[in-house]
């Protein structure tokens, strides 16, 4: 669908320093693109902060969410949700007409189809393992001859919401196979309001990547 920033996963073609056993299956070349400055969230269920805005009756980057919806129910049609991308602070959530502002129309229009085509091909395929992307996050740069090239990671646990779909409930958050897990302790251990990524128990880390281990399974039938 799109031209992608990975070059290489073979050692062979990595420069000097990392053709050694160590960065073996742990490494990809990718092009240096110039990045741009959005993130790109396809959403396909009410959850997260769509779902905060929408029981406020507020609207959410831009948009004003119509119909009776619960927590966790599948949207008519998924919805683009774009945000801001800060190197400091959180990242602002903002109306599709800011992109279009910043990239211009042919360039945000481009980025909207994209994001809808890759969000339907790659939901339908999980769907038939048993998993629900409830959304998920692209991001995109340009090349040297200035073409739109999609960049980073997809379709991971660290990008995505995958929900179970033997345990999935409209208005009951969902069993997930994400890093909700690990997050929700965060945020349950705070200390003097501060957020503890350094004092993490193996504990949670490990069932953390049990979790994706169980999804990686459910995905690709077991290939690691």
């Amino acid at each position: 669908m799109v031209k992608n920033h990975v070059l290489s996963d073979k050692l062979s073609d990595m420069p000097k320093f990392f053709r050694n056993s160590e960065f073996e299956e742990r490494s990809i070349l990718v092009e240096k693109l110039q990045i741009l400055p959005f993130e790109f969230i396809v959403r396909g269920y009410m959850f997260g902060n769509m779902w905060n805005a929408y029981q406020d009756g507020k609207e959410f980057c831009g948009l004003k969410i119509e119909g009776n919806y619960q927590q966790a129910q599948k949207l008519e049609t998924p919805i683009l949700t774009p945000s801001t991308k800060t190197s400091e602070g959180h990242d602002t959530y903002v109306p599709f007409d800011y992109v279009i502002n910043a990239l211009g129309s042919e360039t945000a229009g481009k980025i909207n189809c994209l994001c809808q085509r890759l969000y339907d091909v790659c939901y339908k395929y999980a769907y038939e393992k048993g998993i629900i992307i409830a959304d998920t996050k692209f991001e995109f740069g340009l090349d040297k001859e200035n073409n739109l090239v999609l960049a980073d990671e997809i379709f991971t646990p660290d990008s995505s919401r995958f929900w179970s779909i033997a345990d999935y409930q409209v208005s009951v958050s969902p069993k997930s196979y994400d890093k909700q897990f690990i997050r929700d302790w965060l945020l349950s251990n705070k200390i003097g309001g501060e957020i503890q990524y350094d004092n993490i128990p193996d504990t949670i880390i490990d069932r953390t990547a049990d979790i994706y281990q169980e999804c990686l399974k459910k995905i690709t039938g077991g290939i690691s």
